[in-house]
């Protein structure tokens, strides 16, 4: 049975899709199976791992607007245990259609029932807004990993989106947990990054994973050969970061036996 984790945060340009890309992969290279559902109209997961918008014949859309059943849509990616539900700017229509479903915040969550048993992970890249896609992909979701740039102004964002998550929770889907919450695009030479970590961990405490995401040039440049950084350059400090990460995920789910040693790649 997949852990569903929806990767979320309602500002632009802190790093989700990237995260959402990368994280998948890292599962995926240490051969946990992993489905990426790109639920983000813009599609970037999409093209992120390697996929032509113009080749793509079904998506996530024909999933939730037109009945299409989920294993219909998947695609292969590159990394043998990494398979995708791919997006296109189609799914902008699909919150306008659904508006008289009867349940329609569970749409996405019926979609991905009937497959659920087939991945250990299921990874969803929710749009950067908090409309009824973004619900959907909340409602369908164990938990929900939040990427927050270190800057003071993500730190209003982050506020917002807790409050849309305990909404959430109380009225449509009382499991839902936070995965944690990850402080990206860190640079330590920077005062305010620092200072912006500190007051996250502060305030959030063990909600905030010990893995920092640093800025990174080559994780700035893979999505432009469509490949996650792993496969880029894996000796990247990206790379080794979303790894990290991912092992970090792990632990916090007891899905490893790794020891102490083992979690930290040099």
């Amino acid at each position: 049975m997949a852990r569903i984790i929806g990767i979320a945060n309602q500002k632009g340009g802190v790093g989700k899709t990237t995260s959402a890309i990368n994280v998948a992969a890292s599962l995926a290279v240490l051969e946990f199976k992993t489905l990426l559902v790109d639920a983000d109209p813009q599609a970037n997961s999409t093209t992120g791992v390697g996929f032509d918008l113009h080749n793509i014949t079904n998506s996530l859309y024909d999933c939730m607007a037109n009945n299409t059943p989920a294993e219909e849509v998947i695609l292969k990616t590159e990394i043998p245990s990494l398979d995708l539900i791919p997006s296109q700017m189609d799914l902008v229509g699909a919150e306008i259609e659904m508006i008289n479903y009867p349940n329609r915040e569970n749409v996405m969550k019926n979609c991905l029932d009937a497959i659920k048993d087939k991945y250990d992970f299921i990874i969803i890249d929710c749009s950067p807004s908090l409309g009824l896609i973004t619900v959907n992909s909340l409602v369908a979701s164990d938990s929900v990993l939040i990427p927050v740039q270190c800057e003071f102004f993500a730190l209003e964002g982050l506020g917002k989106l807790l409050n849309t998550v305990k909404i959430v929770q109380s009225r449509l889907n009382p499991n839902l947990q936070i995965e944690g919450i990850l402080m990206t695009m860190y640079d330590g030479r920077l005062r305010l990054c620092n200072q912006v970590v500190s007051e996250v961990r502060k305030h959030f405490d063990e909600m905030v994973f010990d893995t920092l995401i640093h800025r990174n040039t080559r994780l700035s440049e893979a999505p432009s050969v469509g490949k996650p950084a792993i496969l880029y350059d894996s000796e990247s400090k990206g790379a080794i970061n979303y790894l990290n990460l991912a092992k970090e995920i792990l632990q916090k789910n007891n899905m490893t036996k790794m020891s102490n040693a083992e979690r930290i790649l040099e």
